[in-house]
């Protein structure tokens, strides 16, 4: 996906706008498995996702936790360190090589000072990533794991084939063993 039309997706912006906004933004490469943002670190970069897949995980002693995918067109990056600039609480793993574009985030704010649509821009980016949470955090309280299941695959089938199935449990909140079970009950 191209900068522009992750952009675009986002909010229109005027061509010089635009132009400003993306000579801030270079192309990055990381392999499958990289940890592209760390938990209890305060980030400086966010991210679009030109080509690949990440989750974002939290751990706990007993376990890790999968609570988000992304994939081509999407944002990744730390809420906290970018609202706040304080120290996230997840990590962001590539679950495949990544093409990526990265934006400063203190750039990207110095621009919100200087030019009021790419400040339009910024505000509907974060409005889209709140709504996108919510979906999630309701999905997550309302939804049976049936339910959650074939949500995600009316909505991302790609993910079950480029996603390990005990990632899909795990941001489903169940067992392998339990959505196997949901697998043979769909087929």
């Amino acid at each position: 996906m191209t900068i522009d039309q992750i952009l675009d997706r986002i909010y229109l912006l005027p061509e010089t706008s635009k132009a400003k906004l993306i000579g801030c933004i270079t192309e990055v490469r990381h392999p499958k498995g990289h940890i592209l943002l760390k938990a209890e670190k305060t980030e400086s970069n966010l991210y679009f996702i030109k080509k690949g897949i990440a989750r974002a995980c939290a751990y706990r002693p007993e376990n890790e936790i999968t609570f988000w995918f992304g994939k081509e067109g999407d944002a990744v990056l730390s809420m906290k360190s970018y609202v706040e600039n304080q120290k996230g609480y997840e990590d962001i793993e590539l679950l495949e090589d990544c093409e990526l574009y990265e934006l400063n985030i203190k750039r990207l704010q110095q621009l919100f000072e200087e030019d009021l649509p790419i400040a339009n821009w910024g505000r509907k980016f974060a409005e889209k990533e709140l709504i996108k949470t919510e979906e999630r955090l309701i999905s997550r309280q309302f939804k049976t794991a049936t339910e959650r299941y074939t949500e995600l695959l009316q909505e991302n089938p790609d993910l079950i084939q480029r996603v390990q199935l005990g990632h899909i449990a795990s941001y489903l909140g169940i067992t392998q063993v339990s959505l196997s079970r949901i697998r043979a009950e769909i087929k």
